[in-house]
């Protein structure tokens, strides 16, 4: 008996001792459980917020991207406007030229004061708008529709600077829910004497703001300055009621302060009950402070939590099934596996997310060379290599106009928000010298695009350059960054290029950027690197400096190593030599640009005075130019005719009535193309922005004009113009048959 009490005694204690570990398991696994869903439960709502506020970054950006093309499509049309009040039929040629050339404006209005032309009575705006394919224009100031009380005329009429109006339903103008760019217009004593306008329709905006949701359910709502909706799910709310008449059903004080914060231009988040007394979450932001407008990201609780509670609940009764079934030791062997392995996974995932990224990054930088194999006269190569898996540094290059436009630039930090600034950054370099050729323009516009809501103080160093083809001719800014080499023929001439002391783009709004200008040589490299070059650094922590890259480029012309690709090359291997071992600590962007021009096989000039009968001399001077490069009697023909369309143009339209000056026409031959070069002093004139003539029209009801450009653009090949430095550049080529 006793014996079977001793055996009996260890055996309960076992149990007893199995059970209290499977009740402690339990309770353990109860308290992970209960601890992992607090930790998932945060992450998701950190994610959420880092989702909604990227969302509410990115669409203030597409939206300020589109107002700032609109803003910068009217400035640059307003001078025309000043220059021709003395011509108001003009004003409606100069809406139409708007809207023909921005897609995103829909009509435009040049709306006078009171009596500004008498001839023209009270109100006086040629509007024009589009409509499907056509543009077409009419008077919007009738007695239904006095624009001078209108909130696009009446306050940059006080105010005397560009304003954007509240949204509205433009009824007797437009016919469609917009809003409007207003500049003002002086004359030349500088009194406001008109309203320069463009019109945005805000289709696009509803759009814009409601793709791409994360979650099904989640939402966007955007407001006017003064709380109106623009965009809401509920089609019946829109333009129709106040965001106060929305929330004020709704029992709730953090509505009502979110209301006043987005009013307020402020931006956070908050957790509100809806109409159904459930909760959303918000996260609202101003989006831009030039309209006021404020955006807002709802995303409903249930939604965010949904498929964590689901996987909660399962794991927890998967967690019971093993603690049955297989005990503490199993149990815990299995969660050591699974949760090992879930951390692989993710390190997985990250890395792969960076590998895409990084190859994202890489895909938005030039990335075929020779870029331009059919192009002699310039040879580029450019090269990226990030310190982490994506980076900060850019560079960029396209030719428009025959004129090579580039840069390279270096964000402030290194990583995702590098890399975020950074595409930025070449977006906004692209987009703006799509339209404006002076280098200090396109740095300044993009400074002020960078520096406006900079909550994270990033920004960028920048160099930008734009290179007269043609010529050589090169005007430059720089914005904090390290001055180009230029690098000679041979060696003979190897040093740093001057660049004025500007700060990096977006660190002050509105800061003035200077502008300077040189002739590239033919057959110079010009080499543009960022300071992860010259900060390179050894184990010893010493600098690769500025004077080794000199040494190495002298080197390199020496050993006749002077392409830009191999002069690149040589580069890089003479910094990983001199690293060795270390890490590499910044990004490293290199770029050269090889100049060597065509050499000109013929060139011969003409200078006349602004007088009609003076134009003789010209059909002699091109019977001279058609003898030395042999021309056919019909091609001839052609070129006199289109030689004298265009200088005539210039003496009636650049020089008016009663003024001197001369007209300057250079001929060249360079390979396959004859080029005809035709320059003045006189006012600006384009020529080229005259809209060809419909010949099928009957004489009677042709326009005046235009017939000429019509005939100078069928006789030649290419007709280009350009303003440089007080001058009318007028080119003219033509190949060879």
């Amino acid at each position: 008996m006793k014996s079977i009490v001793k055996k009996a005694v260890p055996q309960s204690l076992r149990s007893r001792t199995s059970f209290a570990i499977i009740v402690t398991a339990a309770i353990l696994v109860e308290i992970t459980s209960g601890v992992q869903y607090y930790f998932a439960q945060k992450g998701i709502s950190e994610g959420v917020e880092s989702s909604a506020q990227a969302e509410l970054k990115s669409k203030s950006l597409e939206i300020r991207n589109v107002m700032n093309v609109v803003e910068v499509a009217v400035d640059n049309m307003a001078w025309a406007v000043e220059q021709r009040l003395s011509q108001p039929d003009s004003m409606v040629g100069i809406t139409r030229k708007l809207l023909a050339d921005n897609e995103y404006i829909v009509g435009s209005a040049i709306a006078f004061e009171p009596y500004y032309y008498k001839q023209k009575g009270r109100q006086f705006s040629p509007y024009s708008y589009k409509h499907g394919s056509s543009i077409l224009s009419k008077q919007l100031g009738t007695d239904t529709y006095d624009y001078h009380n209108m909130e696009w005329y009446t306050v940059p009429m006080k105010s005397g600077r560009g304003h954007w109006s509240e949204p509205y339903y433009d009824e007797g103008g437009g016919e469609m829910l917009m809003s409007t760019y207003s500049l003002p217009i002086h004359n030349a004593a500088g009194r406001c004497i008109a309203i320069f306008t463009a019109d945005v329709s805000l289709e696009w905006l509803s759009k814009l703001v409601n793709s791409h949701h994360v979650y099904p359910s989640s939402y966007n709502i955007l407001l006017s300055r003064v709380g109106r909706i623009i965009v809401c799910p509920v089609d019946n709310f829109v333009m129709r009621k106040n965001i106060a008449q929305v929330t004020s059903d709704l029992d709730d004080t953090v509505a009502i302060r979110v209301n006043r914060e987005m009013l307020a231009g402020k931006s956070g988040n908050a957790e509100i009950r809806n109409a159904q007394g459930e909760t959303d979450l918000v996260f609202y932001a101003q989006m831009d402070k030039e309209t006021g407008w404020s955006m807002a990201v709802v995303y409903p609780e249930k939604e965010l939590y949904s498929s964590l509670i689901r996987v909660a609940l399962s794991l927890f009764i998967l967690m019971l099934v093993g603690l049955a079934l297989m005990g503490f030791i199993i149990w815990r062997a299995a969660r050591s596996a699974k949760h090992l392995q879930e951390i692989n996974t993710e390190k997985e995932r990250i890395g792969s997310e960076l590998r895409i990224a990084s190859e994202i990054q890489k895909s938005m930088l030039p990335k075929t060379f020779p870029p331009y194999p059919d192009r002699d006269e310039i040879t580029i190569y450019g090269q990226l290599t990030p310190a982490k898996a994506v980076g900060g540094d850019l560079y960029d290059f396209y030719i428009r106009d025959e004129k090579l436009f580039y840069c390279v630039g270096d964000v402030s930090g290194k990583g995702v928000p590098a890399s975020l600034v950074m595409a930025v950054t070449r977006a906004l370099f692209r987009t703006i010298s799509a339209h404006v050729s002076e280098p200090e323009q396109i740095v300044r516009q993009l400074s002020n695009t960078i520096a406006e809501d900079n909550e994270m103080n990033m920004f960028v160093t920048l160099f930008v350059g734009v290179i007269d083809l043609k010529t050589g001719f090169m005007t430059y800014c720089n914005a904090g960054h390290d001055a180009p080499m230029l690098i000679s023929k041979n060696g003979r001439r190897v040093g740093m290029l001057p660049v004025d002391s500007n700060l990096p783009a977006g660190i002050m709004y509105g800061w003035d950027f200077t502008r300077q200008e040189t002739t590239i040589d033919s057959e110079t490299t010009i080499f543009i690197y960022t300071d992860g070059l010259t900060e390179a650094e050894n184990v010893v922590h010493e600098q690769f400096g500025e004077e080794r890259i000199v040494r190495i480029a002298k080197a390199a012309c020496t050993e006749r190593v002077m392409t830009p690709h191999m002069l690149i090359d040589k580069m890089t291997d003479e910094v990983r030599t001199f690293v060795g071992e270390a890490e590499q600590s910044d990004d490293l962007t290199m770029m050269a640009i090889l100049y060597n021009p065509k050499k000109v096989d013929f060139h011969h000039s003409l200078t006349l005075v602004n007088d009609i009968s003076a134009i003789p001399k010209l059909h002699e001077f091109l019977v001279e130019f058609a003898d030395k490069v042999e021309l056919d009697a019909t091609l001839m023909s052609s070129l006199d005719l289109a030689l004298e369309e265009s200088v005539v143009n210039v003496m009636e339209y650049a020089y008016p009535k009663g003024t001197s000056g001369t007209v300057n026409i250079v001929s060249t031959v360079d390979g396959d193309f004859m080029q005809f070069v035709i320059s003045d002093a006189g006012k600006p004139f384009d020529p080229t922005k005259q809209k060809n003539v419909d010949i099928n029209l009957p004489a009677e009801k042709r326009p005046i004009g235009g017939l000429g450009i019509f005939l100078v653009r069928q006789i030649m090949d290419t007709v280009t113009y350009e303003r440089v430095e007080g001058r009318n550049i007028l080119t003219l080529r033509k190949k060879f048959k």
